[in-house]
């Protein structure tokens, strides 16, 4: 009876345990045009709170789901959200507990210095940029370090060190130190399973007529941005006007190697912007807005920027712009506008003024306004580049 009794209680057990350890999510890969993870459901005009941009083919955990959104469980203690669109359910994917790192390698080719990490499978990760000491961080989800060796050879320009721990039982962390202060960008992505993070390196020579330098003018087409208070002037149009007046200008002092986003009144899907910066490469991006607020008092002009390696750009613009006899409105760090998100070059958005203020509104129509910023622009560059020789 004893031998009955414990009989069924093992039987019990093992059934609880079998319960216990069933998977309750579903496996899926990220698909699509920049699929993004963001931190939670919040949402404004700009999307929610990004952690970053995340590659194709990149396995997620689904656990829960709302109307647009799948939340997604990155390792024991992290969570995130992506929309729906951006994920297919594979129901052939293995199950496992956890997966391994490999190996390690960092190298220098004709252009980049790129970081490998070796992967069992392409799993979530986020990174971001530090300063003082320069740095880009890189998590891991999902993962157990199982790396010997970091083999770094003497081809590295940008990259000064590599190296990783296991901040949580399922997250490594790694960092990879920089030569220069200044942060020029880096890609990062899978080639194969290995998780690459491709650093720019800061240009042989910081002369602005040496740099290639892409103008963003906002909106365009069938997205008509903001509206005058008085003559009801388009900022698709305006944005345009002052686009085409910066490249002027820098041609005029002697900068070759321009990129427009566009030179006429066209439909430009921002997420199509980012992939043709990504593959145009410039080594600074400016993106012209103009601004507009309920308020019809609130003026001035600001600067923006997401990664604070960016910043000093960002803050070099404003101090110029400053001299316009424009009100602050400030230097905005975090912003989640797309064209601030991407980690491959630096980038500032220039919100120029307010249409809906009536005293920047006649500055916005003033071809000789136009002209003045533009000077304002290239002369923040260049202070910018100044104080990094």
């Amino acid at each position: 009876m004893k031998r009955l009794r414990f009989a069924c209680l093992l039987l019990f057990a093992l059934k609880m345990e079998a319960q216990t350890i069933t998977p309750h999510y579903l496996l899926a890969r990220s698909k699509g045009k920049l699929p993004a993870i963001a931190y939670g459901q919040g949402a404004d005009r700009l999307g929610g709170a990004k952690m970053g941009y995340i590659d194709t083919n990149v396995v997620f955990r689904i656990i829960d789901s709302t109307t647009d959104l799948y939340n997604v469980q990155l390792s024991k203690y992290h969570t995130a959200f992506i929309e729906k669109q951006f994920l297919k359910i594979d129901n052939s994917i293995p199950v496992k507990p956890f997966y391994l790192t490999g190996s390690f390698s960092a190298k220098g080719d004709t252009t980049y210095d790129v970081v490998s990490i070796g992967m069992e499978e392409k799993l979530p990760y986020k990174s971001w940029m530090e300063i003082n000491p320069s740095r880009i961080m890189v998590d891991i989800y999902g993962v157990q370090s199982n790396t010997n060796w970091i083999t770094q050879l003497r081809t590295l320009k940008e990259v000064k060190d590599v190296y990783y721990e296991q901040v949580e039982d399922d997250v490594v962390r790694v960092t990879i130190q920089l030569q220069h202060k200044q942060h020029w960008g880096y890609s990062i992505g899978y080639k194969g399973k290995s998780l690459q993070v491709k650093v720019r390196r800061q240009p042989k020579s910081l002369d602005i007529r040496n740099l290639k330098i892409a103008i963003d003018a906002g909106h365009g087409g069938t997205n008509m941005g903001a509206s005058g208070v008085t003559a009801n002037g388009l900022e698709k149009d305006y944005t345009l006007l002052f686009a085409k007046q910066l490249q002027k200008y820098l041609k005029s002092r002697g900068v070759k190697k321009i990129v427009m986003t566009r030179t006429i009144d066209t439909t430009f899907d921002n997420k199509d912007r980012v992939v043709f910066m990504q593959q145009e490469m410039p080594d600074l991006l400016i993106s012209l807005h103009l601004n507009s607020s309920g308020n019809k008092d609130v003026k001035g002009v600001s600067t923006y920027y997401k990664h604070i390696g960016f910043k000093p750009l960002t803050a070099a613009i404003l101090k110029q712009m400053l001299t316009l006899d424009l009100a602050e409105f400030g230097n905005v760090g975090s912003f989640n506008f797309m064209f601030n998100a991407p980690t491959d070059f630096p980038n500032c958005l220039v919100e120029i003024a307010f249409l809906s203020n009536v005293q920047d509104e006649k500055k916005i129509m003033s071809p000789k306004f136009h002209a003045d910023v533009a000077k304002k622009i290239y002369l923040g560059i260049n202070n910018w580049l100044t104080q990094l020789k």
